[in-house]
Order: C-alpha cells, then sequence, then structure tokens
C-alpha cells in the first residue's frame, strides 16, 4: 500500500461567530431559606459594590420575587459574579440575555 493513495486528513476549525460570543448573560440570585437579608445585602455591596440602597432592592426582588437579576454583560464577567456570589452560599445562575 502506497502512502499517497491514503486519504488526507482535512481539519475543519469550528469557531463560535462574534455575536455569540458577544450576547450578554444574566447574573440571577435565587431566594433561598438560609441567609438573613441583610447578609444578602451585605454579599451584593461586596462583590457588585452597590450601593445600600441598590442593594436592598436587589434583596427584596429575591425575596418576594424569588429572584433577581443582578447584573447583565459579558458572559466571562458574569461568571466571575456567579463564582464570587457562590462562594458566599447564595444560589445564583445565569441565563443568556433574550
Amino acid at each position: 500500500m502506497s502512502f499517497s493513495s491514503l486519504p488526507v486528513p482535512v481539519e475543519v476549525e469550528q469557531t463560535k461567530s462574534e455575536s455569540s460570543l458577544e450576547k450578554p448573560w444574566k447574573v440571577i440570585v435565587l431566594n433561598d431559606p438560609v441567609n438573613l437579608m441583610n447578609y444578602v445585602v451585605m454579599v451584593f455591596r461586596k462583590v457588585f459594590g452597590y450601593e445600600e440602597a441598590k442593594a436592598t432592592k436587589h434583596m427584596r426582588e429575591v425575596h418576594e420575587l424569588g429572584k433577581s437579576v443582578l447584573w447583565v454583560g459579558e458572559r466571562e464577567q458574569a461568571e466571575n459574579f456567579a463564582y464570587q456570589l457562590q462562594r458566599w452560599r447564595l444560589q445564583t445562575i445565569l441565563e443568556e440575555d433574550d
């Protein structure tokens, strides 16, 4: 068998389009029965640098509506925020923004 008769493998490079990479992501905190309200406010202030009033508004949304969208933007930063919130023991999810 000759090596010249063997098929040559073809590399197909698949990359995500720029538009899908740039699609914004939402950082969402879910309500839980464990964390106290003042603790949640403190975490939002530390992680996002929110003022007391903004952190309290988001905490109330979590408590009353079951969740709050805390931040929307680039996926890598959203993952970073989610990681930080989870280290503070807050139930956090990421969703693609519409």
